[in-house]
């Protein structure tokens, strides 16, 4: 089995393990933080920079969703298991 990787060229590849910078926020709630949120890339909607990833929350991002985002997500029909962001809103790390 080919081991996965990644390069300056092809971005973060799938089932990479993420997590969010500092000081990035929700796409679609500008006043809350995710930083430090992790997960794994699940998709990658772009080939070329900039690279926007579909990120699905790991459990431990989970457990600890506050309630305030689960029930904005719940009130605008959003999908709070995952979400969009951008190659330079994320950096990739160690499995945990």
């Amino acid at each position: 089995m080919a081991k996965k990787r990644a390069s300056k060229t092809s971005g973060i590849a799938i089932g990479t393990p993420i997590r969010v910078k500092p000081g990035v926020t929700s796409p679609d709630m500008p006043d809350f933080p995710l930083a430090g949120w992790t997960g794994a890339v699940a998709e990658v909607a772009k080939k070329k920079p900039p690279r926007k990833y579909m990120i699905e929350w790991d459990q431990k991002t989970l457990d600890a969703m506050p309630a305030e985002y689960l029930s904005f997500c719940e009130q605008k029909q959003l999908y709070h298991l995952m979400i969009c962001l951008g190659e330079d809103e994320v950096e990739s790390v160690a499995a945990e």
